[in-house]
């Protein structure tokens, strides 16, 4: 029971990252230590799977797919979504640069911990890497699309969002608002239960983590060193969306004016600043990033106290 509430509050870590745009539920599933469990759990959904299904094997088809790893898992996903979406809403509105500093914090050690899984760092893997940084450094720069409801959009979306939430790095909220959808999936439909939005973003999910996931488990038992390299490169890249000190930057239309959507302004991008040093709230967002670093430097004790127990 002590396994299960621990992967529960990892669910938990997971789920509240893909709710904050920057920051990857896959970045937490890989400093927890659970991220190849996961990938290779969702292989497990295949034709063998099917059949003992089709057969009522239930016992069989949920040791094939280490049923209960994902259902205590997800839960603890599925459970923080619904229920951080306003309070991170909340928090963001009013203390975004302590929240954006925390995360920095986390991100800069997760950097650490998951290049420290590398065992050679040769040509191929260095090379891996720097790919995977400039890919997340260049979604950084790209502008966000407009709103749309349409079923097939939402698909694309939750496929999207899932290959996301299975990359450490790539943070399927960031990449939802340059979709233009992470206001209408995330801080509308989520908190409201609006089936009519989630259900074909959660039929996307489904098809991107059967896909994606396989494409991941391939590539870690090919190409491990190069597959967690250019992990490692997405999870640098994301640096610069989750820097603490930027102006938001929206969009406009010709004349100037700012374009609203349901009576809020559009982010576009960010204008990224250096931060004030003479400022007490500059040093309190900095004892945050230590935090956040803190809080990876904990989980990973963690997990080595357990390993040699």
């Amino acid at each position: 029971m002590k396994n299960y509430f621990l992967l529960f509050l990892k669910g938990i870590g997971m789920g509240a990252a893909n709710v904050i745009p920057g920051v990857s539920g896959g970045t937490i599933a890989f400093i927890t230590n659970i991220y190849e469990d996961l990938i290779h759990s969702l292989k497990s959904f295949d034709l063998i799977a099917i059949q003992y299904l089709l057969k009522f094997k239930i016992k069989s088809f949920a040791e094939h797919v280490n049923l209960t790893f994902l259902i205590v898992l997800f839960s603890g996903i599925i459970i923080s979504i619904i229920s951080l979406g306003k309070l991170l809403s909340f928090l963001f509105d009013q203390y975004p640069v302590l929240v954006w500093a925390f995360f920095f914090g986390l991100i800069i050690a997760s950097v650490y911990y998951v290049g420290k899984t590398i065992s050679d760092w040769n040509g191929p893997t260095i090379l891996s890497m720097i790919i995977g940084t400039m890919v997340a450094l260049a979604i950084t720069y790209m502008n966000p699309a407009n709103s749309d409801d349409s079923i097939l959009y939402l698909i694309i979306c939750g496929i999207v969002a899932m290959a996301s939430m299975l990359l450490p790095g790539l943070s399927g909220s960031f990449v939802l608002i340059l979709m233009g959808n992470y206001q209408l999936i995330f801080l509308e439909a989520v908190p409201e239960l609006n089936i009519r939005i989630l259900a074909p973003v959660v039929f996307g999910s489904i098809i991107g983590f059967v896909i994606l996931s396989r494409i991941i488990s391939f590539l870690l038992e090919r190409f491990r060193n190069q597959t967690i390299g250019l992990l490692t490169g997405f999870i640098l890249g994301s640096l610069l969306i989750i820097w603490p000190w930027k102006d938001e930057v929206y969009l406009i239309d010709k004349s100037g004016e700012a374009i609203l959507r349901k009576g809020e302004m559009i982010v576009e991008g960010y204008n990224w600043n250096l931060p004030d040093l003479y400022s007490g709230q500059t040093w309190l967002a900095i004892l945050f990033m230590i935090i956040g670093i803190l809080a990876v430097v904990l989980i990973e004790g963690v997990i080595k106290t357990k390993e040699v127990k």
